[in-house]
């Protein structure tokens, strides 16, 4: 039997067999935990955000943070995983001298082709959301494409606005910029590891 998570494991997902009971299985309660982007299964996460990213545009308008970026003070990564402990999606949380007081930046963000449309992607935003208004950020800012049409619809549902591009994606014709403000959100306590329901 191939191991959760392992190549073998992924492709088999793909028969529509497989398929359906793994869109099933995903369904059920999973868990968003802060991790080190080292863990088992984030390879393979930031390997297909950056060949997606490479896909759509030149190699000099992607901005991603590399494992030793997703590792350096202030930036908290998050990552979703199923029952089987496979990583789902994962996203970061990057606070910075440059963004401003009170202020983060959502980096990173990408679910697996076999978990979108199930819910994992709103249910990063939420967590990350509730801890960012948790430790006082009063406005989360981030940057995509204007191909990434799944992101954008997503951002945009979940109350992101366009705005003017900022720091290093001034002047970027790929970049597509958005912000929302965290103030008078309601956040409560969370731990290390909180599960949740997903699925819509």
């Amino acid at each position: 039997m191939n191991p959760p998570g392992s190549p073998r494991a992924m492709t088999e997902r793909n028969d529509p067999v497989t398929r359906i009971a793994y869109a099933l299985a995903v369904t059920t309660p999973l868990s968003i935990s802060i991790e080190s982007p080292r863990e088992p299964g984030i390879d393979r996460l930031l390997a297909g955000s950056t060949a997606h990213a490479q896909s759509l545009y030149p190699p000099e308008s992607n901005f991603l943070l590399e494992v030793e970026e997703l590792e350096a003070p202030g930036t908290t990564v998050y990552v979703a995983r199923g029952i089987d402990g496979v990583a789902l999606g994962m996203a970061a949380l990057v606070e910075s001298d440059e963004l401003g007081p009170a202020r983060g930046e959502l980096k990173r963000m990408f679910v697996h082709d076999d978990a979108r449309g199930l819910g994992v992607g709103s249910a990063l935003i939420e967590r990350i959301e509730t801890d960012a208004a948790g430790r006082g950020i009063h406005e989360i800012l981030l940057e995509t494409g204007p191909l990434h049409h799944a992101a954008l619809a997503l951002y945009a549902k979940h109350g992101y606005r366009r705005i003017p591009q900022f720091g290093q994606y001034v002047g970027e014709r790929f970049s597509v910029c958005m912000s929302k403000s965290l103030v008078g959100f309601a956040s409560g306590p969370r731990t290390g590891e909180v599960p949740v329901a997903v699925g819509e």
